[in-house]
């Protein structure tokens, strides 16, 4: 599986170098899901040259990108397309989910530093309205 933090705009940043959001105090055995979403966007926010309102705007436009990357590899998984064959496999088809997901968290983060307590907030409404009980935060 890829990483979900890797885009396709560009490589993903050796974790020795010293532009990695991993030398920005994330540990992958401590770190929660929204630790690491936060310290992606501090990394990209250092590493962006663009003005901010501009770099918000494409964070949320990459959402689009990254699912026509999941249609597309559900496309090479099923084969649809006589030329190219089956070009993905469903674990291809994960791993660009993984990239909506977390491409996602980064823009929802960028909204707004209280990203967590939002999505909590907006999964429990969806729980309590399609599962007629409200789910208890984690």
């Amino acid at each position: 599986m890829s990483d979900p933090a890797a885009t396709s705009s560009g490589p993903v940043a050796d974790a020795n170098s010293p532009s990695s959001p991993t030398r920005y105090g994330v540990s992958s055995g401590d770190a929660t899901p929204w630790d690491t979403i936060a310290a992606l966007v501090g990394w990209l926010d250092r590493e962006s040259a663009l003005p901010a309102e501009q770099e918000r705007l494409l964070r949320i436009l990459k959402l689009s990108e990254e699912a026509g990357e999941v249609a597309q590899a559900v496309i090479g998984a099923v084969g649809q397309n006589p030329r190219k064959g089956h070009s993905h496999s469903w674990e291809d088809v994960h791993a660009e989910l993984c990239d909506v997901i977390v491409t996602a968290m980064v823009a929802l983060r960028t909204l707004t530093p209280e990203a967590r307590q939002v999505f909590d907030g907006h999964l429990r409404r969806i729980a309590g309205r399609s599962l007629g009980a409200v789910a208890k935060p984690s």
